[in-house]
């Protein structure tokens, strides 16, 4: 099993870090480490150095935050990011967040920043790692355009079933199923209808835990695991073997 997301580098593991990562070790035979700003992006870096062969940095920009960043900041995590282009498995997660943001003008901010970090996956062909979220289609739409970005994952989905037909129907193109799955109904109707060949598991840790109390960790990707068996009406090992060979294919390890 791999856990295709999530931030072991954030503040909320500095206690116990070291534990979390044996837990994952013991469940899991990778995860993705997602930076979401220059400063995790330096830390995602370390940790995957720290655990070579088992952690893989991801360098991103995160809309939310990034839609009040200046331009000379946006430059500066670009540079690092090309500065490290054979370090990393994929540009992200970068997109836009029309949950967050109602405002017209920091909307068309995301959408700026989003475009050149698509231009940079699409130039430099790395896989882009996508977080949307009220506005899937629109991303879609936008990423019709491009044509060399070698592959694309919709971190998280939690789109309409539409668009995700849509994006089925892309080559290269995949859905990442998080432990919401556990248990969101919708989430659940949903992954029904999405082939498993073009499905990658993630937690999002620390974030989508069972329980607004608790703190999820990569190990939990199991539980994402087995709720797409029961509802796909399949084998655990049969949703591993997939879904694990799916992750290795789309981030090169």
């Amino acid at each position: 099993m791999i856990d295709t997301h999530c931030h072991v580098d954030f503040e909320e593991y500095d206690a116990d870090r070291e534990k979390v990562i044996e837990r994952a070790k013991d469940k899991l035979s990778a995860f993705i480490d997602s930076g979401i700003s220059l400063e995790t992006n330096e830390r995602v870096l370390n940790l995957s150095k720290e655990y070579e062969g088992f952690i893989y940095p991801s360098f991103g920009f995160h809309p939310v935050s990034s839609q009040d960043s200046t331009d000379e900041e946006v430059a500066e995590a670009q540079k690092h990011l090309i500065s490290h282009l054979d370090d990393i498995v994929a540009i992200g997660e970068v997109g836009m967040d029309f949950f967050y943001c109602k405002d017209k003008t920091l909307r068309n901010r995301q959408k700026e920043i989003f475009l050149s970090f698509v231009n940079l996956a699409n130039e430099y062909e790395v896989p882009l790692l996508i977080h949307g979220r009220d506005c899937e289609r629109k991303i879609f739409n936008i990423l019709e355009e491009y044509d060399d970005i070698p592959r694309v994952i919709f971190h998280c989905y939690g789109g309409s079933l539409k668009t995700a037909r849509r994006i089925m129907d892309k080559d290269d193109y995949y859905i990442s199923c998080s432990t919401m799955i556990c248990y969101s109904e919708r989430h659940q109707e949903m992954f029904k209808e999405i082939p498993l060949d073009i499905v990658l598991t993630e937690t999002d840790s620390p974030y989508l835990a069972m329980t607004k109390e608790e703190r999820n960790e990569p190990a939990n990707v199991e539980l994402a695991v087995k709720k797409l068996a029961e509802i796909q009406n399949t084998d655990v090992s049969n949703v591993d073997e997939i879904t694990d060979k799916n992750a290795r294919y789309v981030f090169g390890i």
